[in-house]
């Protein structure tokens, strides 16, 4: 996992654009020009890249967030949750590589920069999606019923997922089963 970079962007794009992938983004990516929007600083430094062997086989999101607070204490709030996202080339999927990679992203959102909870979502039909979020040690927070409209025009359920950092903290005590974190660099 590393910081992701412009030329990766051609690559994003050849992946996230395929039907079994595009199914479940927020965007269709259709042309190469609008997904270029991504080489702006901001998204860019919220993107990481997932390389196996010097391949781009996936990148993460990370966007982090202030939690809800009164407003009494709203500055003790700001800054310390963040919502990830993910994505692997289909090619690659079924490997390991997302699962991998969120652990290591788990890592870095506790370890690094010291947040104390992390949050995921998906449509309850990407099953690979919420198997990842499982794996990487997050516990199901809700299901939303057809709280989701899908580009198909369809209203479908979705999940919400969450770690604390408490709880990423007794799962490296424990010796949890929750790969080992790859090298963030």
């Amino acid at each position: 996992m590393r910081p992701a970079a412009a030329e990766d962007l051609p690559r994003m794009f050849e992946y996230r654009r395929k039907p079994e992938v595009a199914q479940w983004m927020t965007a269709q990516p259709t042309d190469v020009d609008a997904f270029e929007r991504l080489r702006q600083p901001e998204h860019l430094a919220a993107t990481f890249a997932v390389e196996q062997a010097g391949t781009l086989v996936g990148d993460l999101y990370l966007a982090r967030q202030d939690a809800w607070a009164q407003q009494e204490v709203e500055e003790l709030a700001r800054g310390t949750q963040a919502e990830i996202g993910y994505v692997i080339a289909p090619e690659f999927a079924g490997q390991g590589y997302a699962s991998e990679a969120v652990t290591a992203l788990m890592r870095v959102c506790f370890e690094d920069l010291g947040l104390r909870r992390v949050v995921a979502e998906c449509f309850a039909h990407n099953t690979a999606s919420w198997r990842v979020m499982e794996k990487a040690g997050m516990r199901r927070e809700g299901r939303f019923r057809q709280g989701s409209l899908h580009r198909s025009g369809r209203w479908l359920d979705d999940l919400r997922y969450a770690l604390l950092a408490d709880e990423w903290r007794a799962s490296r005590a424990g010796g949890s089963a929750v790969a080992e974190p790859l090298r963030h660099t």
